[in-house]
């Protein structure tokens, strides 16, 4: 089959999704999204308007879409499924892509964390299963706006397993940068350090741009850093370079003044004014968050390891408690979260 015949399946069609999904089928591939009800009849209203951090604008009419929220007329006509939903949600997409998907659909996950695709391989072992990983943030728009809007707030490349040779050439689009990789379990690793961070905005509610600029939280996020590395050197583990950095040297970084990590960091600070973390996003909707797929895994590796990380335990604590809540982002101040903890950094 030619690459320009395959059926991509967007399994999961939220913010990355979605974005995924529209630069997709901006470029003339043929894609079905499949959405929970909300989004579906969103897109089915008003269509889909798909922006991005270098000022590209594009929108898709309603008529131009292909969306359904039934996973089997979706799934049974894959070629190519991009499993987009979050991590909580693995397990109950691997039961709908084994029964309704072809044996031959390749399945691809593009979530966070370090574990879904082997989460999918063991649920769907007539499957090709790849990990793949996205850099970049999604702000969509609010509940209720036509149309809806997603609009990439940062930048990178998405990384994915070698396995397919055809599989770059069909997804690399406009908008949506594409990669394979030989080591993937380096580069979602790498990816699970600056991942960290999600529960920093979650928990403080500000923007990631601002958050980042302020050294009080960037010391919070290198201590996080520094108890998921030495797990990592005890587990023989070796992450993959973050925004052109050693892992090592990211905390170091990090702990700089603001002056001198706003002249040597422009990188990580290309963002989107108004992006926040999916898992803010969360906190803000009532639903449960990633964080045992981000600091659980750190914790559950330094178990394993013997070794300590007692403020990524801290931060997973309260952000457990914000979803206990249900009252959306706490909005702690840095001294709220180091004080119980002590301080490491200087």
């Amino acid at each position: 089959m030619a690459n320009g015949d395959r059926r991509i399946v967007i399994a999961g069609a939220g913010s990355i999704g979605c974005y995924a999904g529209g630069c997709l089928a901006l470029a003339g591939r043929e894609v079905i999204l499949l959405a929970r009800p909300r989004i579906e009849a969103a897109l089915r209203q008003g269509g889909l308007q798909v922006s991005d951090l270098e000022g590209r604008t594009h929108s898709i009419r309603p008529e131009a879409l292909v969306v359904t929220a039934d996973p089997a007329a979706a799934l049974s006509q894959a070629d190519v499924i991009l499993v987009t939903v979050k991590s909580g949600a693995t397990q109950d997409m691997a039961a709908l892509i084994k029964a309704h998907a072809r044996p031959d659909a390749v399945v691809v996950s593009l979530q966070n964390g370090v574990d879904n695709a082997d989460r999918l391989r063991n649920e769907l072992p007539g499957h090709m299963v790849l990990a793949g990983m996205v850099p970049f943030n999604v702000v969509q728009s609010l509940d209720g706006e036509l149309p809806l809007r997603v609009h990439r707030a940062s930048d990178g490349t998405v990384m994915v397993e070698d396995g397919d040779a055809g599989l770059v050439g069909l997804l690399d689009v406009e908008g949506f940068a594409i990669e394979a990789h030989g080591d993937m379990k380096a580069v979602l690793w790498g990816k699970l350090l600056v991942n960290l961070n999600n529960a920093l905005v979650a928990l403080s509610g500000l923007p990631l741009a601002t958050e980042l600029a302020d050294r009080r939280w960037r010391l919070i996020l290198a201590d996080q850093i520094d108890e998921a590395l030495s797990a990592m050197k005890a587990s023989g583990i070796e992450p993959a370079r973050i925004a052109g950095l050693r892992p090592a040297l990211l905390p170091k970084v990090l702990r700089l003044p603001d002056w001198l990590f706003k002249l040597l960091a422009q990188r990580m600070l290309a963002i989107d004014p108004r992006a926040r973390s999916s898992m803010w996003d969360d906190l803000q909707r009532g639903r449960p968050t990633e964080i045992d797929d981000l600091q659980g895994a750190v914790l559950r590796l330094a178990e394993k390891a013997g070794t300590q990380a007692p403020m990524v335990k801290r931060i997973t604590a309260l952000v457990r408690a914000a979803e206990a809540e249900r009252l959306g982002s706490p909005g702690l101040a840095p001294e709220q979260i180091v004080a119980p903890a002590g301080r490491r950094s200087t």
